[in-house]
């Protein structure tokens, strides 16, 4: 039997190249006689770049950019026929720092800017800015500043960095320098800039904001969103994508940005319909299998391909957050969590990719060689 395994990464812990490799592994000792075919993939945000370097080729340009709380970070584009690809969490992703540092309302996206504007001197003529995986909910004001327009208050002081002090943002002190550069943000979420199923609402508490910076960093995007708007004019706090890598989506919207699914144009970037087309079971998986991976994320764009085919499609991950009715009604077949196999959440991050493995033995031992 040919299985292809094509999962995302795994958070923090596991690359999406890691995760295929610790699935092969178990899956081989499960049912050793399958055809295995690996296809690590990624939906816009951690691995992004990873991803399509190693399914495109292509030159990587690495520089050290600011991180999410302007500490130096080192981060790649890749140049690939005419066109540079940017991952935003390498600049300003969660996993760039620890659970105890989260500050929703300091952390920045200038580095994802100071990437864009190496791009845009490097000779291409698109840009390709995979969002997902962020630390930040400043609306890609840093960003902005990088590019060369300050937000700044009534008086003309230049704010601070993070989404917080947009609260007192009055205009844009300048012009972004992106001229004659096509802009696709590639998202991973559809959710808008503002509103309950917004930025700060939806996001915040996972970068560290509690209800009372939730509902500081909302009033603050929304002065972001007039800013916008005035200087754009463009509206976008409303449009899907917008609230995408806290905000920073709404961001290259109002510069006239396209979006499109990072999980769709992965899968047709890599070539991942072919792998499709000649696949007998569809493996893939990433760190939560959660109510957000039915929503336009790469689990849902594998299962789809899968049913599309009459192929059977599981997914392994760390947690399974997600009931069985609502997993079939997305094309998934089965889901199983590392944590069950580990005895704990605590025990599976302990050893994430031999979990992984035990989770891939198992899984074969009930679907391998059929």
């Amino acid at each position: 039997m040919r299985v292809l395994i094509a999962p995302d990464s795994f958070g923090g812990t596991l690359s999406a190249a890691a995760a295929a490799g610790a699935v092969e592994r178990g899956w081989h000792r499960g049912a050793p006689d399958d055809e295995l075919v690996l296809r690590p993939l990624a939906d816009g945000g951690t691995g992004f770049v990873e991803v399509l370097h190693t399914a495109l080729g292509g030159a990587l340009h690495r520089l050290d950019v600011t991180g999410p709380f302007g500490e130096p970070v080192s981060a790649a584009w890749l140049e690939h026929e005419g066109t540079g690809y940017i991952e935003s969490a390498q600049a300003s992703g969660l996993h760039l720092i620890g659970s105890s540092r989260r500050d929703a309302g300091a952390a920045t996206s200038r580095g994802v800017g100071e990437l864009l504007a190496a791009v845009a001197t490097g000779g291409t003529d698109t840009a390709v800015i995979g969002l997902g995986g962020s630390a930040t909910s400043d609306g890609g004001a840093g960003m902005f500043a990088a590019l060369g327009a300050v937000p700044v208050d009534g008086d003309a002081t230049p704010l601070p960095d993070g989404g917080a002090p947009l609260a007192r943002c009055a205009r844009l002190d300048g012009k972004p320098r992106v001229d004659g550069l096509t802009l696709v943000a590639a998202a991973d979420v559809t959710n808008p800039l503002l509103g309950e199923h917004g930025a700060a609402h939806v996001f915040g508490p996972q970068k560290g904001a509690d209800a009372a910076e939730v509902a500081r960093l909302e009033a603050a995007l929304t002065q972001w969103a007039d800013v916008l708007e005035a200087t754009t004019g463009r509206a976008v706090r409303d449009e899907p994508g917008a609230g995408a890598a806290g905000g920073l989506g709404a961001a290259l919207l109002a510069l006239g940005a396209s979006l499109v699914s990072g999980a769709a144009l992965v899968r047709e970037r890599t070539g991942l319909d072919s792998a499709l087309d000649t696949a007998h079971l569809v493996v893939t998986g990433e760190g939560s299998f959660d109510g957000q991976s039915l929503r336009g994320k790469l689990v849902t764009t594998l299962s789809s391909g899968a049913a599309e085919r009459g192929v059977p499609c599981i997914v392994l991950a760390g947690q399974v957050c997600v009931g069985r009715r609502e997993a079939a009604a997305v094309g998934v077949d089965a889901a199983y969590a590392a944590a069950d196999a580990a005895g704990s959440v605590d025990a599976a991050l302990a050893d994430p990719a031999g979990t992984l493995e035990v989770v891939a033995e198992q899984a074969a031992r009930q679907w391998g060689g059929r």
